[in-house]
């Protein structure tokens, strides 16, 4: 069966959030909304963020058995108190699951990543209502992914077997990145590549279990392709880069990444660095800079072989996923 690992859902409509720039909803037609952030238009989206049936006749026309559904990551709330963030959180994550009553539709939570207590809390709450992991921004203001809290969060996804998915968000701004959409063509990959190097040069690999499952969308940005640089200053530098134990290339088998390249050189590259048991197939659905029709880069990359191409379309992500993951009946005409 074919595993879409990487796409959105936004809920027709919730409860004010509490705050004067609180992400709302305008809705504009049964089919078309507007995300606010206070009355600052932020995205318009369509009915396939919320309706689930719209969603599956999508899926199915594209052949796509199963999608993992991720919060948009607009409402993370990190910024807000960790309180306030964990009644938002709860707010989407149930909403989620009234999205996701489908076996074919796999939701991942959100949590206040600001406040590690609260955080297991949440996460623990959902998996016990139905969620199947969890998705995270790449960080929480200035504090990256090695921050002592979000590890202590990532050991506690670890104890408990869920997966987590990381998801770039809130890149940085300023004149120069506001053209061309350049906060999403160039901040989005360094984001997603900083936050790789945090799990490694910070020494969260050497502290966390591997029974951790931790995939980075995007192809996780470009540390592929500065997988040599960064291992060069690992040795040259050590005074300064050698904060983990081991060199950046002896933790790729600690994390994956999804397949949101959009070019088969690109691609192998990833399949190359990475392993094809490490990539797996990602749409970023529904958003108009996602795969279109998904998985076509997968199917088509003469490269593969047919047992790697099948590891990418789904059984990587079924593996992600955890033993408790069944795939569901097939259902589609």
């Amino acid at each position: 069966m074919i595993i879409d690992a990487h796409t959105h859902h936004v809920p027709k409509g919730w409860p004010d959030l509490g705050w004067p720039r609180a992400p709302r909803l305008r809705v504009d037609s049964e089919r078309e909304a507007m995300i606010l952030l206070g009355d600052r238009e932020f995205r318009a989206i369509q009915d396939d963020c919320w309706n689930p049936a719209v969603r599956l006749e999508r899926m199915d026309a594209e052949g796509v058995d199963v999608q993992v559904v991720s919060p948009t990551p607009v409402f993370f709330s990190y910024e807000r108190p960790a309180e306030q963030a964990a009644g938002v959180a709860k707010v989407f994550n149930d909403l989620a699951l009234e999205i996701c009553a489908s076996e074919r539709l796999v939701p991942f939570c959100q949590v206040p990543l600001q406040d590690p207590d609260l955080a297991c809390a949440e996460l623990d709450r959902c998996l016990a209502s139905g969620h199947a992991g969890v998705e995270i921004g790449n960080h929480v203001g200035d504090r990256d992914l090695d921050d002592e809290g979000i590890v202590q969060f990532l050991q506690h996804c670890a104890a408990v077997g869920a997966p987590v998915f990381v998801h770039p968000w809130d890149m940085a701004g300023g004149p120069r990145l506001q053209r061309w959409m350049a906060q999403w063509l160039v901040g989005m990959p360094a984001e997603t590549h900083l936050s790789v190097l945090a799990l490694i040069l910070g020494g969260v690999f050497d502290r966390v279990p591997d029974s951790l499952r931790i995939c980075f969308a995007h192809g996780g940005g470009s540390f592929a392709f500065w997988l040599g640089r960064f291992e060069n200053a690992w040795h040259r530098r050590n005074d300064v880069v050698g904060t983990s134990e081991r060199p950046p290339s002896a933790y790729l088998e600690r994390f994956s990444v999804d397949s949101v390249v959009f070019d088969e050189r690109a691609l192998r590259l990833l399949v190359d660095t990475m392993g094809e048991d490490r990539v797996m197939l990602g749409s970023d659905f529904p958003y108009p800079l996602g795969e279109t029709p998904v998985g076509s880069l997968i199917r088509g990359a003469g490269f593969l072989s047919e047992t790697a191409r099948a590891k990418l379309l789904g059984d990587n992500a079924a593996r992600f996923l955890g033993p408790g993951f069944r795939f569901p009946t097939p259902a589609m005409s």
